[in-house]
Parts: structure tokens; C-alpha cells; sequence
């Protein structure tokens, strides 16, 4: 089962309102759990004759283009700033290719769904996009460095 496939499952089993499935073949386990808007995903594949187990890291439930926002937890003069976060683990990229411009700069100006920066992950460029509409006021990642799920990636506001 390639990671194609996961990500198709687990979006099927988020859009169905189920609240936990386990699927089991011969040489994987999965687990997903849905519940409070986030999803779980456990995956357990067995290991190469003389090997130990893996578990695999979780992976992201939420479609892969669209990014997570949050209020920022710290009460600083950031607050009246909404974090856009990196919905998956990868590279992040702040262009489509190194001979393009930048997605966005600090003062542009984006609006609901437009691309705000490309994570890698796996060998897939998975575009993010933006689910709110302002001004990006702090770019809190370098270019081409690793980011985790759930990291804050840019500082927008709103008004």
C-alpha cells in the first residue's frame, strides 16, 4: 500500500463520520481515528525478515492543500495575528522552483486559497494554501528547511 492510497483512505474515512477504522493485510496494520476535527493515523508495517517492527509517524488527515489556522498561544503584540500552519511533515519551499518568484513576501497580500508556499514530502510537491484572506506581516520558516506537522509557517493579518 503506498502512501497514495493512505492519504486517499484517510480522507474517505474523514468524510465518512466514522469514528475509528482498522484495517489489517498481511504485511501492514492501520488504525485511524477520527474525533474533535483532528484525525489519528497509526500505521504498522511488518519488518524484513531479521528486521524489528516499525511504526510509522501519523499521518495527516486534512487535505493536503489546504493549511490549518490557529490563534497563537503567546499573549504578545503577535496575537491579533493568525498563524497559518504546515498541515504535513516535509521541506518546505517558499517557490514553485528555483528559477520562479516567491509565493508570497512580508506586505503581500493573500486572499482565501491562494498558494502561500510548496511542502515536500515523500517526492510530492503538495501545494498549501491559504484559508484566510490578509496580510502576511512574518515568514517564520527558511527556505528549503525541514518543517513538522502543525508547525507555524506565517504570521497573517487579517484585518
Amino acid at each position: 500500500m503506498d502512501i497514495k492510497e493512505i492519504q486517499n483512505l484517510i480522507k474517505f474515512v474523514a468524510k465518512s463520520g466514522a469514528s475509528e477504522v482498522k484495517l489489517e493485510m498481511e504485511d501492514v496494520k492501520i488504525t485511524i481515528r477520527t474525533g474533535s476535527g483532528k484525525t489519528e493515523t497509526t500505521i504498522l508495517q511488518a519488518a524484513p525478515i531479521g528486521g524489528l517492527p516499525q511504526a510509522a509517524a501519523p499521518v495527516a488527515a486534512a487535505p493536503i492543500a489546504v493549511s490549518e489556522v490557529a490563534k497563537p498561544k503567546v499573549a504578545s503584540e503577535d496575537s491579533k495575528y493568525i498563524t497559518v500552519k504546515s498541515p504535513i511533515i516535509g521541506t518546505f519551499y517558499r517557490k514553485p522552483s528555483p528559477d520562479k518568484p516567491n509565493f508570497v513576501e512580508v506586505g503581500t497580500d493573500i486572499s482565501e486559497g491562494d498558494t502561500v508556499c510548496v511542502i515536500e514530502a515523500m517526492k510530492l510537491f503538495n501545494e498549501i494554501e491559504s484559508e484566510i484572506s490578509g496580510k502576511v506581516v512574518k515568514i517564520l520558516v527558511d527556505d528549503s528547511s525541514p518543517v513538522e506537522f502543525d508547525q507555524p509557517l506565517f504570521l497573517v493579518d487579517p484585518s
